[in-house]
């Protein structure tokens, strides 16, 4: 089984990252996890990075993050969008496509 890798120092500097911010006991973020692991073992890659809310109060103040889970995205520096609701893996491609537009590409 793919998992999520954590988000490291390296990482939080980087201009381009999907970021997967929950809490260990949150039901509804177990469910997110399951839809985007699913979406890393179809394309077997590592796609997104995860973080603990509960281990990370500076940063969840800084960039403003409401409620968890939530997918993060960060691209040219600076949070593109914030995501609360997955509704689905269908809802999350919709996202994917628009800000990691390379996994579709064909060869």
């Amino acid at each position: 089984m793919i998992y999520l890798q954590e988000i490291t120092d390296e990482i939080y500097e980087q201009d381009r990252y999907l970021l997967f911010i929950y809490t260990p006991f949150c039901g509804t973020c177990s469910l997110a996890r399951s839809m985007l692991d699913k979406i890393e073992a179809v394309h077997q890659q590592d796609i997104f990075y995860e973080m603990n809310a509960s281990l990370n109060p500076e940063f969840m103040q800084e960039y403003k993050v409401e409620s968890v889970p939530c997918l993060l995205i960060k691209e040219d520096g600076r949070v593109k969008d914030k995501i609360y609701a997955f509704k689905s893996i269908a809802n999350i491609y919709s996202y994917l496509m628009e800000y990691k537009p390379e996994l579709f590409a064909t060869s």
